[in-house]
């Protein structure tokens, strides 16, 4: 009989990597993780999986303490934390997509150094066949501007493969995917849908307080009440939950024809109201 040569012990200091690694079956091998893996896959935690510092503010010490034969982490980071990764001496996956097609070949190298190429080429031909009927569904429809935001201060628009989901959910992206931008030069655009996920926020983004210090109040999509936050890890999160934010995205934009999920909120027409009167 063959020994098994893949990876055993892995530390996932990333969301998505930890995901990706449940998606494909094999989450009994993370031996330790960030608290926001716990956060985004909280099934990690029946494993006794030790918690560790993440991708930004790695520890060569914990790494080590772990005995891992794969780290995994984002890129780009701090480079002390990278000198701190490559330090620990176990072998280094980092990441570091931008589009749908990235996500996929991240998908792919992680099942094939675990050993279940099989079970990841599955989960990527199941997160594209999601996205083609959705995008089927809004073939034909009139595709509104909308404007995705991970970050509220300074203001970032989301990244590019949020772009390709708006795209496929029936929007037209506003902006520059993962460019900095300012309240004043989205306000000229005046898009008609206002997407919120920001980074670490989960769905508690204060939709009201951006609209009022921003003077967004007589912005279209604030008119007509269509604001809405989505869970940071459906949309940036680069892993199978993407599917999940294409969902919250397209009943954002096309309310009529998809059903409100899970991980969407809408800023109440009531209190829409109120800010334009103000």
């Amino acid at each position: 009989m063959l020994s098994d040569h893949t990876p055993q012990r892995v530390v996932s200091l990333q969301p998505s990597a930890t995901v990706i690694l449940a998606a494909i079956g094999k989450l009994d091998r993370v031996i330790a993780c960030t608290k926001y893996c716990a956060e985004v896959c909280p099934e990690i935690t029946n494993y006794g999986t030790t918690i560790v510092a993440d991708s930004w503010t790695a520890n060569t010490n914990e790494i080590v303490a772990a005995s891992p034969d794969l780290v995994i982490a984002a890129v780009p980071y701090q480079e002390k934390a990278v000198t701190e990764i490559l330090k620990s001496g176990a072998r280094f996956l980092g990441l570091a997509p931008k589009t749908l097609a990235d996500i996929y070949g991240d998908i792919a190298a992680i099942a094939g150094i675990v050993g279940a190429l099989d079970r990841g080429e599955q989960v990527i031909r199941e997160m594209q066949q999601a996205i083609e009927a959705v995008r089927q569904q809004t073939t034909g429809a009139r595709h509104p501007l909308v404007f995705c935001e991970e970050w509220g201060k300074p203001l970032i628009a989301s990244q590019p493969w949020v772009a390709e989901l708006v795209g496929a959910a029936g929007g037209t992206f506003a902006g520059a995917p993962a460019k900095r931008t300012s309240a004043e030069a989205i306000l000229s655009q005046n898009p008609e849908v206002l997407v919120a996920a920001w980074c670490g926020a989960g769905d508690r983004v204060p939709l009201e307080k951006i609209i009022r210090d921003r003077g967004w109040e007589e912005m279209r999509a604030v008119r007509e009440s269509r604001v809405y936050c989505i869970r940071d890890e459906f949309l940036n999160t680069p892993a199978p939950t993407l599917v999940q934010g294409l969902r919250a995205l397209a009943a954002a934009i096309h309310p009529q024809d998809f059903p409100q999920p899970d991980g969407l909120r809408c800023i109440s027409r009531t209190l829409s109201k109120k800010l334009i009167s103000q």
